[in-house]
């Protein structure tokens, strides 16, 4: 379903934006690939006036987090960084236990609110999802406070932009991506 523009923000203005980052050719290189994503995910952060955006794996039960952008100060998980899956957010929004789009977590009720130790406000995450049909990890967004203007619309932006990057990770695969990095030190659960 099309999403109209807006005066403050134009879908096909972000689309071209993260379309010309995101999209490889067969002959690019993981460098090229990697180089494209922090500008992207700022754009995203940005946008979206979030605190923090991320891609994370799922890899052996935990959630590494292979790209992070933050707003300054706000530098609460690393690139490389990860834990264990089951008590992150992500696995709940990619199982159905949370909603892919929460305005304010601290409403969410007790029975279905996940570890929050960095005591996220709004929330919004949806799956990284490869043209095989699994789950590579998520593409996250947050804010350390709750965001009542948060729309339908800002969840098709972060699900536009992880069907690209689902299909930049497909190109990958084909082009001879090595496997995936390990598992590296744990970290907070957002």
């Amino acid at each position: 379903m099309p999403i109209a523009p807006t005066d403050d923000f134009n879908l096909d203005d972000l689309k071209v934006d993260i379309s010309e980052l995101l999209v490889a050719t067969p002959d690019g290189s993981d460098e090229l690939i990697d180089g494209a994503v922090p500008e992207v995910l700022r754009l995203l952060r940005q946008h979206m006036q979030m605190d923090v955006v991320f891609v994370s794996e799922f890899i052996n039960g935990r959630r590494v987090f292979r790209h992070v952008d933050a707003a300054p100060g706000k530098d609460v998980i690393a690139t490389g960084q990860s834990d264990p899956l089951e008590e992150s957010w992500c696995q709940r929004v990619v199982d159905g236990r949370l909603p892919e789009l929460i305005e304010d977590a601290t409403f969410l009720p007790s029975a279905f609110a996940p570890p929050n130790p960095l005591r996220i406000g709004a929330h919004l995450s949806t799956p990284v999802v490869l043209k095989d049909g699994s789950v590579y990890g998520t593409l996250c967004c947050f804010s350390f406070a709750g965001n009542p203007d948060l729309t339908q619309r800002d969840l098709k932006k972060l699900q536009y932009t992880a069907k690209l990057t689902a299909a930049k990770i497909d190109r990958g695969a084909l082009v001879g991506a090595g496997p995936a990095q390990p598992p590296v030190p744990p970290s907070r659960n957002p």
